[in-house]
């Protein structure tokens, strides 16, 4: 029973970040747009990233990329541990892939994002990274929101969408997380959809 008040109460926390994208991050009422915070102006926009099927992969990260250590991902965090404040992000870019590492009082929580140059790549990439986290298990029905997705029973999970392939590693969390005591997996199952719900909307 407190296993499943705490997914029931995970599912309503998604939805509500995923509703609140792109709203202030501050409380300023000024739009949180992390997505420009380094990109040069040939970067794509966060749409056009996740939307048109095409290459987008370049010499910097994208727009949509960039939100894994933007501020909508930090107050999703934030939100979801009842953190005293927003986590900061250590991020790099290389061969093609985006990370951000949150150091949290749980432990560390990794996200990444594998820009490859079309969909079929994309595609290839996302199953080499199921072959090398060994066993996993398919993420279906609504969860998945229509894309191609899993996750595994340590705290990972992936989605691919288009040409990017998002991860979210928090094998290296405590077991439990959060006020309501959440899986690993769990927290980063709702950090990922978050985060497509951006991809989404912007």
């Amino acid at each position: 029973m407190i296993r499943r008040s705490a997914t029931l109460a995970l599912a309503g926390a998604s939805l509500l970040l995923m509703a609140a994208c792109g709203g202030p991050a501050d409380g300023s009422g000024s739009s949180a747009t992390p997505m420009a915070s380094s990109s040069n102006s040939a970067t794509p926009t966060a749409a056009e990233s996740v939307s048109s099927g095409q290459s987008t992969a370049g010499t910097a990260p994208s727009a949509a990329a960039k939100m894994i250590c933007g501020d909508e991902t930090k107050t999703n965090l934030t939100s979801s541990l009842a953190l005293p404040g927003p986590p900061e992000g250590a991020d790099s870019w290389a061969d093609q892939l985006y990370t951000c590492t949150y150091s949290l009082p749980a432990g560390k929580l990794v996200l990444s994002v594998k820009e490859s140059n079309d969909p079929t790549a994309a595609r290839a990439y996302f199953d080499a990274l199921q072959q090398k986290l060994g066993s996993t298990e398919p993420v279906d029905g609504l969860s998945n929101l229509g894309l191609p997705a899993y996750k595994t029973a340590d705290g990972n999970v992936v989605f691919v969408k288009d040409n990017m392939t998002l991860q979210v590693d928090g094998t290296a969390l405590t077991k439990t997380v959060g006020p309501h005591s959440v899986s690993r997996t769990e927290l980063s199952f709702e950090i990922a959809t978050a985060i497509l719900g951006c991809w989404r909307e912007h």
